[in-house]
């Protein structure tokens, strides 16, 4: 009985850990962002639905008999942003409500096990502005405007509203704060968009972890860049890349070794589809890591709708 017990409790800490390593980088450190910087009008409102599939395995403890660890993620966020005038800089807000489903797999002691998880995750609040360049211009004026180097800042905001239970590993939202300053450069030169961005997420500690125990976690400090060529207006694609590094976590005062660092590869195309509606579709894959298999492979797609106050 004991020896069952303890073999369940190894199957679901380690399925919980991959899926829990996965929902948190891919939603934060290594997503890939093309033209977050990109200048735009004001009075701008943007509208869609983004699905998102995630899968690969991750490496865990070598003293654990985990063994074959495979998790998928699907993700739906719907999501939210306007453009404004600050003080004749170009700003914008906006928001984002994900929906996951989370499914593990491992081999434990020769034995296939597997686990699932779905509910809704924490919401994500983004506010930037442009620094240099970006001036609030309306549509009309925005359209006769030559594009220029700009310079913006931003910071996202992840709460901890999201499913969560302190007796299970395995959760959809995270219990603790968030927070991500950065900045971005883009600079456009002809049909071609050069992007480069960094920044750092900060975490508030989790008091209510596995079990009541407390963990903290190390910032992770991401770096982005971005070449974006311009067919037409609306049609649009972007080869990306992302390196990020840091997130040590100490649970109950005792450090783990699981660093992370890591860099990734993408590519985004967007697509018009009629006037205000859009389609925009994005691959992104694992290179290098520091903690060998853990590579991943991602994939989105996002519709969306757009329109001028008037």
């Amino acid at each position: 009985m004991l020896l069952r017990v303890f073999r369940r409790l190894i199957v679901v800490c380690g399925l919980a850990l991959v899926a829990v390593m996965w929902l948190r980088v891919a939603a934060w450190a290594q997503q890939l962002e093309p033209r977050a910087y990109s200048p735009a009008p004001i009075d701008v409102n943007f509208a869609g639905l983004t699905f998102l599939h995630a899968s690969g395995g991750a490496a865990l403890d070598a003293s654990l008999p985990v063994k074959n660890t495979h998790v998928e993620i699907e993700a739906l966020a719907a999501y939210y942003q306007r453009t404004f005038d600050l003080l004749g800089h170009q700003a914008s807000f906006g928001m984002a409500l994900p929906y996951a489903w989370v499914s593990g797999k491992a081999t434990v002691q020769g034995r296939a096990t597997t686990a699932q998880r779905s509910g809704p995750g924490d919401p994500a609040f983004r506010f930037a502005t442009n620094l240099i360049g970006g001036p609030a211009l309306t549509s009309e004026e925005f359209a006769r405007q030559t594009p220029t180097t700009s310079l913006g800042t931003s910071l996202t905001m992840v709460a901890p509203f999201g499913q969560y239970f302190d007796n299970r590993l395995l959760n959809i939202g995270s219990n603790r704060w968030s927070f991500k300053p950065e900045l971005g450069l883009s600079q456009p030169v002809g049909p071609w968009q050069l992007e480069l961005s960094g920044g750092s997420w900060f975490f508030t500690d989790n008091d209510h972890y596995f079990r009541r125990s407390h963990r903290e976690q190390d910032p992770i400090v991401t770096t982005q860049a971005h070449v974006g060529y311009t067919f037409r207006p609306g049609l649009w694609i972007a080869a990306d890349a992302t390196y990020y590094t840091g997130g040590r976590t100490t649970v109950n005062g005792i450090r783990n070794d699981d660093r992370q660092e890591a860099t990734r590869i993408g590519l985004t195309l967007t697509l018009p589809i009629a006037e205000g509606y859009s389609l925009r579709l994005a691959w992104s894959d694992t290179v290098a890591t520091r903690i060998n298999g853990s590579e991943f492979t991602t994939y989105m797609a996002t519709f969306q709708y757009t329109w001028f106050d008037r």
